[in-house]
């Protein structure tokens, strides 16, 4: 707890809930014997610790509620990353992974994947999980990153599927080439983390043009965190020790990315109150908040609020995970956490985690092609210009202002079309 007690007893739950499920947090004072009660909501929350309870949750079910928003995304165009994070042990791969009696959600989005990359990041350095030859798996890869596309791996391999049995083949290769070893939590504790990604791309005709939308999504299984101890090997301090620092800049981030979110929405309601009410006041305090571009951040108002640096370059992790953390994605991010008493400060870790994640807005846009979607805009614009146009004729203030109004507007119209017209043909000649 914050104030430092010990506890005697800790006692984690989910409470059913009709608009937001909760998860609380009962304790039991062991300094004196007043109860706390703390209280996370979350859009589920998955109870799945013994297959009798009548609250259990199973493989299943997680599917039902996550995969499938997953794989409908991305059938939309759109990047997707469902990400696990938690304690050593409890529970992030046998979520992602499963068990071959209880099969996870990797596998089970797995069945319409055409095309797969799957890699590690070990001691900050990046493996590919599904190379051949033991030099190879060796290897570390360079992250670099593209101007439109965002960070990306330079030579990992990728592979084309052509049923489900390849993809989990693939998969469970991949995972027999990941590094493990055992901790005081786990036997076959991962000690790296793991992405999984799949290129979803669909080819359609739009406006009597051919276009395709090209999507990923990421599953992404993080190595737990724990606390370093003397016992162990030296290999395992610095696989610790690199773990941390990969939890730690995806904490910061994450924080970062809730303020700025927080920020962003104190500013636009105090613009949209600016606009209701006296402008003038408000309308300043509201460019103060946002701290705008300005230089030296100098000039009165006391010091503008401006938005926090996001270290994503920090870890390798950030990095990759760049565009789902604020970026072009729509991102799940799935909280794991132990019942056990011993495990009290590690659950409200997470807890706090999850709550600070929920808090960053993305910016998930589909990934269309470029010449369609000019096309398409293009479009748009041509409609909204002609519902002007007849709304101006429908009014008729004065014959003369009607006319000047038509001509400019007619203009913008026709410019418009011919703009469509010599899109089309250069994407057909493309």
């Amino acid at each position: 707890s914050d104030s430092g007690e010990s506890f005697r007893c800790t006692s984690v739950f989910p409470d059913c809930c009709d608009v937001f499920p909760q998860f609380r947090i009962h304790t039991d004072g062991a300094v004196d014997s007043r109860e706390k009660l703390l209280e996370f909501c979350f859009d589920y929350c998955y109870w799945s610790v013994d297959p009798a309870e009548p609250h259990y949750a199973s493989q299943e079910e997680v599917f039902q509620d996550l995969g499938v928003s997953v794989l409908s995304g991305a059938s939309e165009g759109y990047n997707v990353c469902l990400f696990a994070y938690g304690q050593t042990g409890s529970g992030k791969t046998y979520t992602m992974m499963g068990t071959p009696d209880s099969i996870g959600l990797t596998p089970r989005i797995c069945q319409v994947c055409p095309w797969i990359v799957f890699l590690e990041i070990y001691n900050e350095r990046v493996r590919d999980l599904l190379s051949g030859g033991e030099q190879k798996k060796r290897a570390s890869l360079r992250v670099r990153e593209h101007p439109e596309k965002g960070p990306y791996v330079q030579d990992l391999s990728q592979h084309v599927v052509s049923d489900c049995k390849q993809a989990m083949d693939l998969l469970e290769e991949g995972i027999a080439n990941r590094i493990t070893a055992a901790t005081h939590n786990h036997d076959a504790s991962s000690r790296s983390h793991a992405i999984f990604t799949i290129q979803y791309t669909q080819a359609n005709l739009e406006n009597n043009l051919p276009s395709e939308t090209v999507s990923k999504i990421n599953l992404v299984d993080l190595a737990g965190s724990e606390r370093a101890d003397y016992h162990y090997c030296r290999d395992r301090l610095t696989e610790g020790s690199n773990i941390n620092k990969s939890l730690v800049t995806l904490g910061i981030v994450i924080s970062a990315l809730a303020q700025n979110s927080q920020m962003s929405s104190s500013c636009q309601s105090i613009n949209s109150m600016a606009s209701e009410g006296d402008g003038s006041t408000v309308g300043s305090h509201s460019s103060s908040l946002s701290g705008g571009g300005g230089g030296g951040g100098g000039g009165g108002g006391g010091g503008g609020r401006r938005h926090c640096f996001i270290p994503y370059r920090d870890s390798v992790l950030t990095w990759l995970l760049k565009d789902s953390l604020g970026g072009n994605s729509k991102t799940i991010m799935i909280a794991t956490v132990s019942p056990s008493a011993n495990s009290y400060n590690e659950t409200l870790s997470t807890l706090r985690y999850a709550a600070h994640a929920k808090n960053i807005v993305n910016k998930p846009r589909v990934n269309e092609d470029a010449s369609v979607r000019l096309i398409r805009e293009l479009r748009e614009e041509i409609d909204r210009l002609k519902s002007m146009l007849l709304s101006f004729e429908m009014r008729n203030p004065s014959p003369s202002l009607s006319d000047e109004r038509d001509g400019n507007l007619s203009d913008i119209v026709l410019q418009n079309e011919l703009k469509v017209t010599r899109a089309g043909h250069t994407h057909t000649h493309t």
